[in-house]
């Protein structure tokens, strides 16, 4: 018995733009910082790539000129995560049952490896210009004053996307707010590098670009090996895996857990365990008892997005393997228990109005409903020695019918 369940985006709303980005249909207000937070993001950079980019040419900034290219490359960033946010909260489909957040991942991704190719840029750019720095053409002083000017905005704006995305708790805002962090990084490197310059030190700015590149290019490696590991089914963490196995187990009805796995879906959980419950009890109450396990968790834990529940009878991971697993149909059985049961008490009004099967340790037990008792029918006595023979009978016929619970109803309502 397995329970599970999938929830859909409100796609084509403009407010659904970025429920990706807030979870799974984050609230108004988060949607408004989240647009706020791209819009904000993409108009500084727009102002401070032109404005780097004129003036490193005019002020024969090499590195000003760069780092104007390099402000531009965020612009692509927030395209892409406005891009993400309208496809990756699409409802679900047939092909994607489980929605499509995981482009938020993709998108992280794409954000680490541009921090590797930007990282990697710096450093061979560094190299480059240590080859050729003592013809390089003198640095004017207003390629000094933009530079500071694009560290103290790029600052400002990693402050301001971080809290906007720890408020909403999206993943792809905090890379892409560190990508603002590192974009400030080379800003300073930059401010570093034109001051060593107009000092006369015009090896200092290709030092302090070499290091900033490599802390880029770690700080993309980080971000790039996180998505990957989401993309191949990595799973909660410990904390997270505890949290969750508790809380299933102090489910009321659920007497053992086993099997429980995860995989992350951006920054949601997605859940299956495997649920040990009492043996015989009946399939909706296995439903019911799966579907509080479901809310509990979700409840518990608001980083899990959907649960599925497997119910067991005992312990399959211990389970016996033998006659449960042979190929007999509920069909067969029942009419050969019908058919037994005619010819060993010689009456039909004998023959049994419920069969139950239970596969349990490795073997099938049957239990009987025989119809309400009346004057004509046996007592007691013979319909256990009727049990007895039809024991020996399924013995005869290689049937695994180890176990027979038989009992007459009391009521003379007819069963439904």
């Amino acid at each position: 018995m397995s329970v599970g369940h999938h929830h859909a985006g409100h796609a084509h709303d403009q407010t659904a733009l970025i429920d990706a980005l807030t979870g799974a249909h984050g609230s108004a207000a988060s949607n408004r910082l989240v647009r706020r937070s791209v819009n904000v993001s993409m108009g500084v950079n727009i102002g401070l790539s032109v404005l780097q980019i004129i003036v490193g040419w005019f002020a024969h900034s090499h590195s000003l000129l760069v780092d104007g290219f390099h402000s531009f490359s965020d612009l692509l960033s927030d395209f892409l995560v406005l891009f993400v946010a309208r496809h990756s909260a699409r409802a679900a489909d047939d092909n994607h049952p489980y929605g499509h957040a995981r482009l938020e991942t993709l998108a992280t991704l794409i954000l680490g490896l541009m921090l590797l190719g930007i990282g990697g840029g710096f450093l061979y750019s560094a190299a480059e210009r240590a080859i050729s720095v003592e013809s390089a053409p003198p640095v004017e002083m207003m390629a000094l004053y933009v530079a500071l000017l694009a560290l103290v905005a790029k600052e400002w704006l990693f402050r301001y996307m971080l809290r906007v995305a720890k408020r909403v708790n999206s993943a792809m805002l905090v890379a892409n707010a560190w990508h603002s962090r590192s974009d400030a990084a080379s800003s300073l490197v930059v401010a570093i590098g034109i001051g060593g310059s107009l000092l006369g030190f015009i090896y200092a700015d290709l030092l302090a670009a070499a290091i900033v590149g490599a802390l880029i290019v770690k700080m993309g490696w980080t971000f790039t090996r996180g998505a990957l590991e989401e993309l191949v089914d990595r799973g909660a963490d410990a904390a997270q895996l505890e949290e969750i196995r508790q809380t299933i187990r102090q489910t009321p009805g659920v007497l053992d857990l086993h099997d429980l796995r995860t995989r992350r879906m951006a920054d949601r959980i997605l859940v299956d365990a495997h649920v040990h419950v009492a043996p015989r009890i009946s399939v909706s109450e296995g439903h019911r008892i799966a579907e509080l396990v479901r809310s509990n968790v979700r409840r518990s834990c608001i980083a899990v997005l959907d649960v599925l529940v497997h119910i067991d009878p005992e312990d399959d991971s211990l389970a016996q393997s033998g006659a449960a697993d042979m190929d007999l149909s509920r069909d067969r059985l029942e009419r050969w228990v019908a058919a037994e049961s005619s010819r060993i008490w010689q009456r039909g009004q004998l023959a049994p109005e419920r069969i139950q099967l239970h596969y349990l340790n490795g073997q099938i037990e049957v239990e009987v409903m025989l119809p309400p008792a009346s004057d004509d029918l046996p007592e007691p006595p013979a319909i256990e020695e009727g049990v007895r023979h039809l024991r020996q009978a399924a013995a005869a016929a290689g049937l695994p019918l180890k176990r027979w619970v038989v009992y007459r109803r009391l009521s003379h309502d007819a069963p439904e």
